[in-house]
């Protein structure tokens, strides 16, 4: 065997044997071999420009891995149109297939979700999930005319990507117009979604071997024995999809103003004004990417300018009960909707503690301040009038008196005092107290 070795290393140089060794790997194992991968992202949540990037990057790695397809595991309520355009452009555009999976139990794809999954390649869902609803109620914020324009809009969007996908263009339309949602054993039936699947293994057999008509082409899936990628967002994609959340946006935009207010009132705390600055900077990057009212983000700032006046004026609380009433309103006019298709709004669970505590806050505030004014004064000048002392020494006119604890000069405006008897102050003249006696009776 030694011999063998010896002449095998004789024989070949280094590169010939580690090809040969290459070759006899892959005959015996055959498997390595053209191993086909199959990427997967999942999308949790509501669909904004976060998730609309994230989507679009997974479709070009996917795309340069030449991977078989690429699974969008979809969960979401909605969210904006425009990143919804742009992920239905995406993935219309692709090169790799998309199959678009409304998974796990439970899920569901409502609103955008109709649209993304009507877009993908393939569609299908899990037992136990629904599709639909794709007419949330707006706010009042849009008349019947515009209402109208942008429902139309929707309906002929998404008309025209079941017809792209040869899919039910009946039923998607009244998933717009008439807010309908089916089941996934319903959408199956309908022809809504192209199949059912318990979870990504069972998927993954039941495309293996549907071809998909590409952009660039045809393209047979080769799905069953394929090695699942998973991809993920970065961090820095996470912290900015969670700051998108519009409940989360606009708790950071109170922390940042609070924050900062309560740095002005007292200088060098660092603490509240570095944690100010922080959320408003994240509350204001998360604006950019909604579709902010600034009729309604004025009415937050002149409510919270109201605040500050109550505590400065004395307003018997008036000045709280409209910072109250504008704060209000400004939050539920935050958000615009410019389309029926979007769902994002403040939650009431969110918006009403923030006001009650921002009015409790306040409120204590000015009713501290009332009850200050109310208080007896108990220092300077006007403190000393009608205070109680003693007579340190005998005199008719000026002596002295002990009174709150020090020693004045005093005039006597009723004759003579004698050392130790009680006297009332009745006024001061510079630094000179004017007493009288108290004269006690039976």
């Amino acid at each position: 065997m030694t011999f063998l070795s010896a002449r095998f290393r004789g024989r070949f140089t280094r590169v010939q044997r580690i090809l040969l060794a290459a070759v006899f790997g892959m005959l015996l194992f055959p498997a390595w071999v053209g191993a086909q991968v199959v990427t997967v992202v999942e999308i949790d949540g509501s669909i904004n420009p976060v998730s609309a990037d994230f989507i679009k990057r997974a479709i070009h790695r996917s795309a340069h891995e030449d991977a078989e397809c690429l699974v969008i595991r979809l969960n979401t309520p909605g969210g904006l149109l425009s990143s919804t355009r742009s992920i239905v452009t995406e993935i219309l555009q692709s090169q790799v297939p998309v199959v678009v999976f409304v998974s796990p139990y439970g899920a569901h794809a409502g609103s955008a979700g109709v649209f993304i999954t009507m877009s993908g390649h393939i569609a299908a869902m899990a037992p136990g999930t629904n599709i639909g609803a794709a007419h949330p109620v707006t706010q009042g914020q849009m008349d019947s005319v515009v209402n109208e324009k942008a429902t139309n809009d929707a309906a002929a969007f998404i008309r025209t990507i079941a017809q792209h996908r040869n899919r039910d263009t009946v039923w998607v339309e009244q998933a717009v117009r008439e807010s309908v949602s089916a089941t996934a054993r319903e959408a199956l039936d309908k022809h809504i979604i192209n199949l059912m699947a318990t979870n990504l293994p069972d998927l993954l057999k039941q495309v293996n071997g549907q071809t998909i008509q590409l952009a660039g082409g045809s393209k047979t899936l080769r799905t069953a024995n394929a090695r699942l990628s998973y991809i993920e967002m970065t961090w820095m994609e996470r912290l900015l999809n969670i700051i998108a959340d519009p409940n989360i946006a606009y708790i950071l935009m109170l922390i940042g103003i609070y924050g900062i207010m309560f740095e002005l009132y007292s200088p060098g705390t660092i603490f509240p004004g570095v944690v100010g600055v922080i959320s408003l900077i994240l509350a204001f990057y998360a604006m950019q990417s909604l579709p902010v009212n600034y009729a309604g983000l004025g009415l937050i700032l002149f409510a919270l300018v109201l605040f500050v006046m109550e505590i400065k004026i004395t307003s018997y609380g008036m000045l709280t009960i409209g910072g109250i009433i504008a704060l209000l309103l400004g939050s539920v006019m935050l958000l615009k909707q410019e389309s029926p298709l979007e769902v994002v709004r403040i939650s009431g669970a969110v918006m009403i503690p923030a006001i009650l505590a921002s009015a409790l806050f306040f409120g204590i505030l000015a009713w501290l301040g009332l009850r200050a004014q109310s208080t007896p004064v108990v220092t300077g000048s006007e403190a000393i009038k009608g205070s109680l002392g003693f007579a340190q020494d005998d005199f008719k006119e000026n002596g002295f008196v002990l009174s709150m604890g020090e020693t004045w000069q005093a005039r006597s405006l009723s004759g003579v005092i004698r050392k130790g008897q009680q006297v009332r102050v009745t006024g001061r003249d510079g630094f000179v107290l004017l007493v009288e006696p108290i004269v006690e009776t039976i």
